[in-house]
């Protein structure tokens, strides 16, 4: 069933996080998808922006004029805005603090020191605050102060050298992983601080550098390179480890089959009607398979070549070998499991209508994620987070819009 809501109104929030308020203070995607990942599960979150809106709310594609990229990280939050220069907006920050349990923020390191609300002086305003601080390398180390985006973080710590064909460039990832990694690891780390503060009342400095979550994801290759001594290169759709795993064309497109292990091999041949191949000695060990596996890949291609997915679909299922179609995101999109699973949810917007947007891959059984809110316009909640949050009166917020500070 697909989650529904009419956020036109600010909802009443429920979940684990319920009762925990957080400040986001982040923009593009690592730390607004960690902020929304509190939000899901209950946390009060208020995005704070310049009035003409964050970055991100700048970039294409756009639909209906707004851009896609705040209808992926931005539901179930208030939006509200401040121009950090005005002279009155480190008095609004530090407000913020004081309300907040958490905040989020992925400035270059330094940057938050300089407006005057560093880590130090929001403990004196908030001695229990937890700061999420989301940066390319992280407050510490010889390249804390670089820039970084996505693509720099799989460059600089070894995905890109490890993805892309053998005989080909180093090649980028098809999505934003080192971003969206960052959010989760982020959301992990705010919600470990908030278990710790519960029990001790400590709040701390939760430090997350998108340069460590991709290097500590680098997997067997690391391990092998660091204990072995072994470089593994570029292996394109091939398993680093086993074979015949790869992509192979059926008549009607492309599918992937994972056949490497001792127990799979011999399936994939019964589906092939070729036990012969299963008793050939060549391919009798993975590692007798992984020296060939040009010349069993040829054949596996030519089976495959001569029959439709759906096909060969029905002859691995049958003796268990594990597969899928590779298919394109409009396909996976429409798939039934993508239904089942509630992994694309609705919320109604004010202005644009119904939004639809991945939903959260978190499923619990007592307290599962719940979009209560559309993903908000610029300022759309300054009224509540001036008025009922800070306390100011309608004079003072009128004088803040006319002065342009909001």
């Amino acid at each position: 069933m697909t989650q529904h809501t009419d956020a036109t109104t600010t909802p009443s929030a429920s979940g684990p996080l319920s009762g925990v308020k957080v400040l986001d203070l982040s923009r593009f995607i690592a730390g607004p998808l960690c902020a929304q990942i509190l939000a899901d599960f209950g946390a009060e979150v208020v995005k704070v922006e310049r009035p003409s809106g964050e970055d991100s709310r700048h970039h294409g594609p756009y639909w209906q004029g707004e851009s896609i990229y705040m209808f992926l990280y931005h539901r179930n939050k208030q939006a509200a805005t401040l121009d950090t220069r005005h002279p009155k907006a480190l008095g609004i920050l530090e407000d913020l603090v004081r309300w907040a349990d958490v905040v989020v923020e992925n400035f270059r390191p330094g940057t938050i020191d300089k407006m005057g609300i560093g880590y130090e002086r929001m403990k004196e305003l908030n001695p229990d605050i937890i700061l999420v601080s989301i940066s390319g390398f992280g407050q510490t180390g010889p390249d804390s102060e670089r820039a970084l985006f996505d693509a720099i973080s799989q460059a600089s710590s070894g995905l890109m050298s490890m993805t892309g064909e053998p005989d080909g460039k180093p090649t980028l990832s098809g999505t934003y992983i080192a971003d969206y990694t960052t959010g989760y690891q982020g959301a992990i780390g705010a919600m470990a601080a908030l278990m710790h503060r519960d029990r001790t009342g400590e709040g701390q400095l939760v430090d997350i550098a998108s340069f460590d979550t991709m290097f500590s994801a680098l997997g067997t290759r690391l391990i092998a390179e660091l204990m072995l001594g072994i470089e593994m290169p570029r292996s394109g759709s091939r398993d680093l480890l086993t074979a015949p795993v790869n992509v192979y064309e059926a008549a009607d497109g492309p599918i992937y089959i994972q056949a490497g292990t001792a127990s799979l091999f011999p399936k994939l041949c019964r589906a092939m009607d070729r036990d012969d191949l299963a008793a050939d000695e060549r391919y009798a060990t993975v590692e007798g398979r992984m020296a060939d596996q040009e010349t069993l890949e040829a054949i596996i291609q030519q089976w495959s070549g001569g029959l439709e997915r759906d096909d060969i679909s029905a002859r691995l299922d049958a003796v268990g070998v594990p597969y899928a179609k590779v298919a394109s995101v409009r396909e996976v999109a429409a798939s039934p499991q993508i239904a089942a699973r509630d992994m694309i949810v609705e919320a109604e917007h004010p202005v644009h209508g119904t939004i639809r947007m991945p939903g959260n891959p978190i499923h619990m059984e007592k307290t599962p994620p719940v979009v209560r809110k559309a993903p908000p316009s610029v300022g759309e909640d300054n009224d509540h987070v001036y008025r009922d949050i800070l306390g100011f009166d309608e004079n003072e917020v009128a004088r803040l819009r006319a002065e342009g500070a909001i």
